[in-house]
């Protein structure tokens, strides 16, 4: 996902992070932060903080929608990939095999396979081309987990996964996404959609899901607080379901009054009946609601090199969704232009999100 995503603790700095540059001839007027479509968390924050409960803050921002149980799933998230090996504690069983959960083990790649080590690298056993360790374990370099370990042998390196319930998976979610601070209802809304994102969107092959922004940020139990997991509690194995399937419950930090069709939100993006662009009564408490950067000709000339000819003379919206977030845009030159999407442009020039005017003097 996420997109997500730490996106509530990171918008403060955000905020504070775009001086004023002196020799400005470009202001660029915006709101929000983030792609605009689905929950935004902030929305949900005022939300919360204004006495509505969780799933009344999730009926408003996924439209046609129900919240209801889901049975005992399971998800296999990859921690990390490309190294030969994986150091691990506090297993009782591995390959199959009873060992000492105080004592610390590998995983190694061997040819093909996989073989089990003892903590001085002596050969235990050999494992095939996936082995199992398991369950609440260390694992080096990355941290305490619940589930299981799976190191798969992947072309001479190991592919480390994390096997994982489902509401285990969102403990090590929730914390990593919203503040632990924030209203109980808001992180129940945020247990919700990210239980419901991580069923909806599982892919195919030897895990799930990533743990960074390609999916949702997973840490672990390390990460895990007392408030998130009561709002994981609280709210065990509910989901979002549209006609009675998993919802892709997209999410955002800030949508500056205005969620966004996700036809609009996102390039190529297609219409989801109940991602649809809604009012955020609440939105205004983020520091990030309305926001203005202020850029040189020559530095709005270096990043938008190779999109003009000449002179930079304008940006031509050409396009805008329902928020109105800029769909299409063109980059307007004295001797040339290209049209591009409002994603290029928010790339290209660092913006928050897409709901963006420009003038230049």
């Amino acid at each position: 996902m996420s997109f997500g995503r730490r996106t509530a603790t990171f918008v403060l700095a955000a905020a504070l992070a775009a001086p004023a540059v002196a020799s400005a001839s470009w202001t660029i007027e915006g709101r929000g932060f983030g792609h605009g479509v689905g929950l935004s968390q902030y929305g949900a924050y005022g939300f919360a903080q204004n006495g509505h409960g969780y799933k009344r803050i999730l009926d408003h921002y996924y439209t046609q929608t129900e919240v209801a149980r889901t049975g005992g799933e399971r998800v296999r998230v990859l921690l990390d990939s490309g190294d030969g090996s994986v150091r691990f504690k506090g297993a009782g069983r591995a390959c199959g095999k009873r060992i000492r959960p105080g004592r610390g083990y590998s995983f190694s790649a061997d040819g093909g396979g996989v073989v089990l080590r003892g903590r001085r690298g002596d050969r235990i056993k050999a494992c095939g081309g996936e082995a199992k360790a398991g369950h609440g374990l260390r694992i080096g370099g990355l941290g305490r987990y619940r589930g299981k370990l799976v190191a798969r042998n992947d072309g001479g390196s190991l592919q480390v996964i994390n096997a994982i319930g489902l509401d285990g998976y969102v403990q090590g979610v929730v914390a990593n996404e919203m503040p632990s601070s924030w209203p109980k209802q808001a992180l129940r809304a945020q247990a919700v959609v990210a239980r419901s994102y991580g069923l909806a969107t599982k892919r195919g092959g030897p895990f799930d899901h990533y743990a960074d922004t390609r999916s949702q940020v997973y840490e672990g139990r390390a990460s895990e607080t007392a408030a998130t997991n009561k709002a994981v509690a609280a709210t065990a194995k509910e989901v979002v379901k549209y006609r009675g399937e998993p919802a892709v419950t997209y999410y955002f930090s800030t949508s500056g009054g205005r969620t966004e069709n996700s036809e609009f939100g996102f390039s190529g993006g297609k219409r989801i009946p109940y991602l649809r662009s809604v009012k955020d009564p609440f939105d205004k408490v983020s520091p990030v609601h309305k926001w203005t950067e202020r850029l040189s000709d020559s530095r709005m000339k270096d990043e938008l090199g190779g999109l003009f000819e000449g002179r930079l003379e304008r940006i031509e919206v050409l396009d805008r969704g329902r928020s109105p977030r800029i769909v299409r845009a063109r980059v307007v030159g004295s001797a040339g232009s290209t049209r591009i999407t409002g994603d290029t442009l928010r790339a290209r020039l660092e913006l928050r999100s897409t709901w963006a005017r420009f003038r230049h003097r």
